[in-house]
């Protein structure tokens, strides 16, 4: 994203008090500045107005984007990290996210009833191999005709970005960012065959950006039925 839209949605992460912990906003900035993630899912997404469920939604940066591109759709974002979820309420409220909520929610045990589309970014590593495919059903569950489902993964291919991610992310649990360390990753084919089961229509590009990681951006269609 642009430097000025990244600051602009970092700032609702600002600390209340002016010698307040600032960990979140440059978190937030540097990530929306760099991480092609965003404007990825943004293009995913755009042809469906759907509700969207975001699984594992952390912070709730997706509904920043979402509302500073005009996106209107009711955005439900869940996750299983109580702290980020009330982090990311504050700054829903301090943005005046309009039609955007939040829950404490573990993926991996039941997803909320929900019609429409699901966004299910960097998710998947942190589940064991045995509830992945469980978790891809239950959200393609959740994608109405003319929905879509939108992940971005590392995928498991043995290549320099895939090592590369592995040791990030550990890093990431190590110091604290990530409440669970990385379980399993998926490679493409155990990601396509539960969602083509579920009757999806799957496009799976790279999305790596300037990025050194194996991230993949998968995005499953299921048709209106015209």
């Amino acid at each position: 994203m642009a430097r000025e839209q990244a600051r602009r949605i970092a700032d609702a992460f600002m600390p209340a008090r002016r010698l307040g912990n600032r960990r979140d906003y440059y978190y937030s900035r540097g990530k929306l500045g760099s991480d092609p993630l965003y404007p990825g899912v943004l293009r995913a997404l755009a042809p469906c107005s759907q509700p969207l469920l975001d699984i594992g939604c952390g912070l709730g940066l997706l509904a920043h984007v979402l509302r500073q591109n005009q996106r209107t759709q009711a955005y439900f974002g869940v996750d299983i990290d109580a702290d980020k979820i009330a982090r990311a309420q504050r700054a829903g409220a301090r943005a005046a996210l309009a039609d955007a909520r939040f829950a404490c929610v573990d993926a991996s045990a039941d997803l909320p009833d929900h019609l429409g589309s699901v966004a299910l970014l960097d998710v998947l590593q942190y589940l064991p191999a045995e509830a992945q495919p469980v978790l891809l059903h239950d959200a393609a569950a959740r994608v109405a005709p003319g929905g879509r489902l939108v992940i971005r993964t590392t995928l498991a291919d043995n290549s320099g970005r895939d090592r590369t991610t592995r040791i990030t992310d550990m890093l990431a649990h190590l110091v604290g960012w990530m409440g669970t360390r990385p379980r399993h990753y998926p490679d493409a084919a155990s990601v396509r065959a539960p969602l083509e089961a579920a009757g999806l229509q799957l496009e799976m590009v790279p999305l790596y950006g300037n990025t050194p990681f194996n991230n993949w951006l998968v995005t499953a269609v299921r048709g209106d039925g015209t």
